[in-house]
Formats: structure tokens, sequence, C-alpha cells
């Protein structure tokens, strides 16, 4: 089991104190508003270095204190025990790993690979299209580092370039042009690819668990695929130059992998439009385990899943169908409301840990 401890300390409204992970699934069983949601949150925290739920850190911090920890202890597949510690002093954020300070937030995510299934996953299916391209970008993140630099070069030149832009500076934009094509080429290529073997899973899973086929991810990227290597770059650089004016008109970037689009198709139209909110919820469900499949697939390690209240809105059948077909994991964590049957997914060694006001009791 990668956790086999947290402690938290001023971390939202948890208790400061350790709390025992060492079981391959670990329930936490309680009120809303109680703490079950925020130990998921840590858990997260410890494994990519930020929340899923806020991009305002400060509001992790427990009222009226200026500091934050949260210290795990983890084990690799070789049984190889480790320690991470994040703390937020002072509104400066702190990562250690073994005792050794880490400087890029890039390090920690092969650490621990979670896989969260939350209630916001729903925008996956309905959001915004940035939320789709969130989507892949995390898939693709968490096996493969190199694609973090990637993605993070391609945002500073297009900041950079939007910057000109707006300022009417033609000549600086031409010269991000380059950087943008490069980077931008190569976000699209791994994304292709990505979502061509994530289809592979995706599909099959979907019709499973609903019974409908043929229901998959399609790519459709801002700048066209007619060519490759340098054919493909003066091809892309000659499109910007022909798109100028109007960018200049409106002071920012029109075309480029931030302008993607990814949706669900069947029978070669759009699903979503046409699908109940039962059917996209579970878009949303099996997009997750798809993505924990696909990693394992790619990388042959086992994550961590992480199920925050997902199964509550299933009907038993439902229910039954996404359970079973949930990957193998390293280790699993749910969250539960009291009259939901957890003990219908309890196992003989499951930690069962009851939630109230942040604080923790160990069920039987």
């Amino acid at each position: 089991m990668p956790f086999k401890s947290l402690t938290p300390y001023n971390f939202r409204n948890l208790s400061n104190e350790t709390i025992d992970l060492f079981s391959r699934e670990v329930f936490f069983v309680g009120e809303n508003g109680q703490g079950k949601s925020n130990f998921l949150e840590a858990l997260y925290y410890c494994a990519y270095g930020s929340s899923f739920r806020t991009n305002q850190e400060s509001e992790i911090i427990k009222n009226n204190e200026c500091e934050m920890r949260i210290h795990s202890m983890f084990t690799e597949e070789n049984k190889t025990t480790h320690t991470t510690l994040l703390k937020i002093k002072d509104k400066k954020k702190f990562i250690e790993k073994d005792g050794k300070i880490i400087h890029d937030r890039k390090e920690l995510i092969n650490t621990i690979p979670c896989v969260l299934y939350s209630h916001d996953d729903m925008d996956f299916a309905v959001g915004a299209p940035e939320r789709r391209r969130f989507f892949i970008d995390q898939s693709l993140s968490m096996y493969d580092v190199m694609y973090i630099d990637v993605i993070r070069r391609y945002r500073k030149v297009l900041k950079s370039r939007n910057l000109c832009l707006s300022q009417k500076n033609l000549s600086l934009v031409e010269s991000y042009d380059i950087q943008l094509v490069q980077n931008g080429i190569e976000i699209q290529k791994k994304r292709k690819s990505a979502i061509f073997k994530f289809n592979q899973i995706f599909d099959r899973i979907y019709e499973e668990v609903t019974g409908i086929d043929g229901v998959h991810v399609r790519y459709f990227p801002s700048w066209k695929e007619n060519a490759e290597g340098l054919e493909a770059d003066y091809i892309i650089k000659e499109y910007l130059e022909k798109n100028r004016k109007m960018e200049v008109v409106r002071g920012t970037t029109l075309s480029g992998p931030h302008r993607d689009r990814i949706v669900f198709e069947r029978n070669g139209s759009a699903f979503i439009p046409k699908a109940s909110t039962g059917q996209r919820r579970l878009i949303s469900l099996v997009l997750r385990t798809a993505q924990a499949v696909f990693y394992n697939q790619i990388t042959g390690n086992k994550p961590v899943l992480l199920m925050d209240d997902v199964l509550l809105e299933l009907d038993p059948k439902k229910r039954q169908k996404v359970t079973a077909l949930l990957p193998d994991y390293d280790q699993l964590f749910c969250t539960f409301l009291p009259g939901e049957p957890y003990e219908n997914y309890r196992r003989e060694n499951t930690f069962v840990y009851e939630i109230k006001d942040g604080k923790w009791d160990k069920l039987k």
C-alpha cells in the first residue's frame, strides 16, 4: 500500500494527529461537512503538491493560522518507505521528499500516482473545452514528465505572444511564432496518440456500464495535420501570418493547442447534447476509470484511487457495474454518507473511519 500514514497540521478542519492508512482499502464515513473530502484533498496534495478543490492555497489553512503542514509516509512496490512533507508558511510553499527540498512539483507527480473521482468531473462531459483538454493533459502528465515541460513552455510563449499582440508589437510576435509552433506541434502529437490509445479502453468500459456502444472521444486539433516535420512547421507559420491581422484586432492568439476541441461522439454525431443526465454522469466516471487503466497499461504500475462520494447518485445496478469495472489498484480511498451501503464494498482488512468535526474514529 502506498500511503502508510498521514499527519495533517492546520489543514482545513482535520485534527492535528496521525491517521493509520496501512490498508489496501480505506473508507471515510460521515455526514457532509465533517471532513471526509478533506482527507482525500490532503492525500491528493501529497501526490501532486496542489489541491483539486481550490487555487487559493490560503483556503486550505485552518482559520486564524498562518502555517499548514501535511506529512505522509508511503511505500513503493519494492517496499522502500519514503516520506513527503508539504508546508505553507507565511504564504510560501515548501515541498520535501525524504527530507530533501523539491523545487518543482513535477518531481512529485510520478511518486504516488492518484486518480481522483469527484463530482466536478461532470465538467469533462458538459463543461468548457478547457476542462477536457485539462483531462487529457493530466492523463499524459501522470507518466510523461517531459510533457509537463512542453506544456509549460507553450503557455509561457503563448502569454508573451498575446501580450505582444495586444500591444501591436508585430516584430516580437513573429519571433514567438517559432517557439509556439514547435511546442504546439509536440502537444498535438502527444494528445493525438494518447486519445487513440485511450479510446480503446473508454469505448469498451462505457458500453459495459451503460449498454450503449460506439461512444468515443474525438480529437479536433486547432492546427490541421496536413504535413509533418519541417513542412508542418512551415504550413502552420504561414497560417499564423495569414491570420495576423485578425489576431492583432482581437489582441490574442486564435489558434493552437489552447484552442483544440475534444468531444464525445456516437455514430458520427455529438453524443452529449442527446445524452441523459445519468449518461453524462457515467461519462465522467468511466473517464476516470479509463484514465487509471490507461496509466496501468502504459507504465505497468497500479494507481491509487480517490473516490469522493461519486457512487451516491447511481442506482444499485449501475453502482455494481462501476465498482466491478474498477481497475486493479494499489490502494483505494472512498467517502460515504452514513446511510450508504459501504459494508457491501468492505473487505476483511478494509479500514473504516467515522469522521466527525475533522476527527476520526476507527470502526470495527
